[in-house]
């Protein structure tokens, strides 16, 4: 029979922990082993089905905005995502880091669940159902215990029920006090962005199907009206301009518009001629102006209605990035930067400290003076105070 190690199994001890005590207990009811390793649950199609169904999988841009950027070669951060079986996903990261992962079998389709390895930080979250940090000797299984992990359950955020894990793996670094915080902030995002789009879906389905054009954080803006048709650049440039201009524009306009060097009417009405091929039966564009003749809803349209509404939270969750990021269309560069002023004016006025936390942690990484305002708006004994800090410092320095 397992025992505890001990720097467990001193009761009273300043250092002992009561949750990681209570975890090891589990895996000595399960009868396991400290030479006890993960095993792969899901491979080749069974994982790819898996992920492709699975709940979490529309919100994995979040995950990767919020937390992918930390993860890079060299960090010495991998990110995971598993399943509420404690079942791996995705696994990304540092790739050196990750190979030795694999030694271990920390790799999408294994099995981390408690019941499986003991003590771990994916596993124990999805347990106790608690964010939780492990560090290095708190891990049951022997194979583990060089890595620190912290990870936080995701919830369904109608019913409340548990949809999977973000673990966050590596050295000491990963249990650092600011680690939990910048999770508990992604698991909220996360569970936020799958309230928005099943919202946006159950309203396509109960009224009249108005088409819709996607076009923030992306360059192949896609139009659906039911089923989705995905654009090319241009096509997704003259749509926007369209957009922003009901009243029609001109052709040697949205020439100028779409282009400083090509301005040219002819090349534009080829392109035009292309755009309502691939738009027919779903959007009309008239010449003589050009212009929309039907309507088209846009992502930017509600994303600044919401915000002149106040919910600053919720478009927050609708920004997915910068309106066509790879353009460089004029017109279009002009209406990205005026959006995103837009938002970051209504974020920094107005938004409550957790949604400017939410806003500087994802669009506003390099944003001082969004930084600054949040450390003046925290109160004085929140957790996040000490990342806030350690970024403007990071900031700083590399403005020196």
């Amino acid at each position: 029979m397992t025992t505890l190690s001990p720097w467990l199994a001193q009761p009273g001890s300043d250092e002992e922990r009561a949750v990681v005590r209570a975890s090891w207990e589990r895996a000595r009811r399960e009868r396991l082993a400290p030479d006890v390793s993960a095993s792969l649950a899901l491979t080749g199609d069974a994982l790819d089905e898996t992920r492709s169904t699975h709940p979490l999988a529309p919100a994995l841009p979040v995950i990767s905005r919020l937390l992918h950027r930390d993860a890079d070669d060299g960090s010495g951060v991998l990110v995971a995502v598993g399943d509420a079986m404690g079942r791996l996903l995705w696994v990304d990261g540092d790739r050196s880091l990750k190979a030795r992962a694999e030694s271990m079998l920390f790799v999408a389709g294994a099995d981390w669940s408690e019941r499986r390895v003991g003590t771990s930080a994916p596993g124990t979250a999805l347990a106790i159902d608690h964010a939780i940090q492990i560090h290095r000797d708190e891990h049951f299984a022997e194979v583990v215990q060089p890595w620190s992990c912290s990870a936080v359950p995701v919830h369904d955020p109608e019913h409340g029920g548990l949809l999977g894990v973000i673990d966050i793996t590596g050295g000491s670094e990963v249990v650092d006090p600011h680690v939990l915080p910048l999770l508990e902030a992604t698991a909220a995002a996360v569970e936020r962005e799958l309230l928005v789009q099943r919202l946006t879906r159950a309203r396509l389905e109960t009224t009249s199907v108005q088409p819709t054009l996607a076009c923030l954080g992306v360059d192949t803006g896609t139009v659906s009206d039911g089923r989705e048709r995905r654009l090319s650049l241009r096509h997704t440039e003259i749509l926007v301009l369209l957009t922003l201009h009901p009243e029609g524009l001109a052709a040697g306009e949205l020439a100028a518009m779409l282009s400083e060097h090509d301005a040219s009417p002819v090349t534009l009405r080829a392109e035009m001629t292309r755009l309502r091929r691939a738009l027919a039966g779903v959007v009309r564009v008239e010449s003589r102006p050009y212009r929309l003749a039907s309507a088209l809803e846009t992502d930017v349209d509600r994303l600044l209605s919401l915000l002149d509404r106040g919910a600053h939270r919720v478009a927050l969750s609708c920004y997915r990035g910068p309106l066509v990021p790879g353009s460089n269309a004029p017109g279009v560069v002009a209406a990205r930067d005026e959006v995103a002023g837009r938002l970051r004016t209504a974020i920094l006025s107005a938004a409550s400290a957790e949604v400017l936390y939410d806003y500087a942690s994802t669009h506003g990484r390099c944003d001082r003076e969004a930084w600054m305002q949040l450390l003046r708006g925290l109160p004085p004994r929140s957790p996040r105070r000490a990342a806030v800090v350690e970024h403007l410092e990071r900031l700083d320095r590399d403005l020196a």
